[in-house]
């Protein structure tokens, strides 16, 4: 897999070298015409022009762009044995904090780069700093000052951090309080191997840069989710993250696999969410976006899905969405075993400038899945590809109307072509942050 991310990686940079070239080509053909009119006195550019020996899109030094050529790959290469990536990915999110050497210094402009339905969460901007130093978790009732429980329950904004790299397997699923920022740059954290995390009825949250994984069923059980209160928890479903009548959440830059449930669901009236430049593998239910047919309060969600990468050892529901109004866009769908996109209740799906890698498997080329309804029924609803790029057989069956404002609440930011998607996504992922390094 690191091989072909690479690979996926170099044929963007030579995208990127073309599209150079072609601005360099058009600048020297208007220098040309200025030329000419001036009744240049250089002789060897004067014969050039006289004689028409010269093509304006000719290049004068091909020594020069193979030198250039080889630079960009080494370049490239280099940055990422490194750690890092260019500054110009195209990524929006990434370029506004990755490029900063000092971005520990400044942790908190990640909250100012969200993009999408989920751009206004904050998390924990506004409030002071929180170091987990602890990775236990052996009271979920009391728990010990310096774990992440502990951390996350507090009443006040705060930004979270990690002192060293730590796996923190949690007893009871993880209840967040609002106004939190979990951000795992600058040290390897994994959740993983107990239950998981947990983001109910509350609003302003950012989870960044964290590997969860192997999440389990947990509950029966009482589990602290302020300082002022406890509670009964019944069994939870086992979801890396479980949103649940929340708004203004922003998840980004996560590497999230093999859980009980789903990787990541939003439902009971959830909205305002974002879920960026995240890697997703080995999976069945990947994304639920909405509690079920008959919720209709579900109809208010809207939900943007950029710059993730679905990747080996996926199945299905990438996401499956109810009622609701979803953007997805520059995604990268390279595995999937059912489908790709599907839905009930009338969502509206705006997909757009997406990669679409079908399986081998030739029933299984279809991108979408309309659940639990006849054609009379679903060909009313709101589902368009714009600008998706289809291979190995993939296809998109669109339904609804085709004009754009019908997807006017459907839509969070301007779609990149598809052909950039593998620079776009790149980096998916918990990135592998070093202090006083561009991440």
């Amino acid at each position: 897999m690191a091989v072909s991310r690479s690979l996926l990686a170099l044929s963007a940079s030579l995208l990127v070298l073309a599209f150079f070239l072609c601005v360099n080509a058009s600048t020297r053909a208007h220098e040309t015409e200025e030329l000419k009119s001036q009744s240049l006195t250089n002789s060897s550019t004067a014969d050039k022009l006289s004689d028409g020996a010269w093509n304006e899109h000719a290049v004068e030094n091909p020594e020069e762009v193979a030198a250039l050529v080889d630079m960009t790959i080494r370049n490239s290469t280099e940055r990422r044995k490194l750690g890092f990536f260019s500054c110009a990915t195209g990524n929006p999110i990434d370029d506004c904090w990755r490029c900063d050497r000092n971005w520990h210094l400044r942790r908190k402009r990640l909250a100012n780069c969200a993009i999408g339905f989920g751009r206004n969460a904050v998390g924990g901007r506004d409030g002071r700093y929180y170091v987990v130093t602890d990775p236990s978790d052996n009271d979920a009732i009391n728990p010990r000052p310096g774990t992440l429980r502990h951390a996350v329950i507090q009443d006040r904004p705060l930004w979270i951090v990690f002192k060293r790299d730590m796996v923190i397997t949690l007893k009871q699923e993880l209840i967040m309080n609002s106004f939190k920022t979990i951000d795992g740059r600058g040290a390897n954290v994994a959740i993983a191997g107990g239950a998981c995390i947990t983001i109910q009825y509350v609003t302003n949250i950012i989870i960044h840069g964290i590997n969860i994984h192997d999440c389990r069923r947990t509950g029966n059980a009482m589990v602290r989710s302020s300082p002022s209160h406890y509670g009964w928890r019944t069994m939870a479903d086992g979801d890396a993250i479980s949103i649940f009548g929340s708004s203004q959440i922003w998840i980004d830059h996560n590497s999230l696999s093999n859980c009980a449930d789903g990787l990541i669901d939003a439902i009971m009236g959830s909205t305002a969410i974002t879920i960026s430049n995240n890697y997703l593998t080995h999976h069945n239910e990947v994304m639920l976006m909405g509690h079920s047919d008959s919720y209709t309060r579900d109809k208010v969600m809207q939900v943007t899905i950029a710059y993730n990468h679905f990747g080996e050892g996926l199945i299905q529901r990438m996401p499956r969405c109810r009622h609701g109004y979803f953007h997805v866009v520059n995604n990268d769908y390279t595995h999937w075993v059912m489908y790709a996109i599907g839905g009930s209740a009338n969502p509206t799906i705006n997909s757009q400038g997406n990669r679409f890698l079908a399986p081998a498997n030739p029933f299984a080329k279809e991108v979408t899945k309309r659940v639990g309804s006849w054609q009379g029924e679903w060909k009313q609803w709101n589902w368009r590809s714009q600008g998706d790029l289809m291979l190995n057989g993939a296809y998109f069956t669109r339904s609804g109307a085709a004009t754009p404002a019908s997807y006017a609440r459907a839509s969070s930011l301007g779609a990149k072509p598809s052909s950039v998607v593998s620079m776009l996504t790149y980096s998916s992922g918990a990135l592998k942050c070093r202090i006083g390094m561009r991440c």
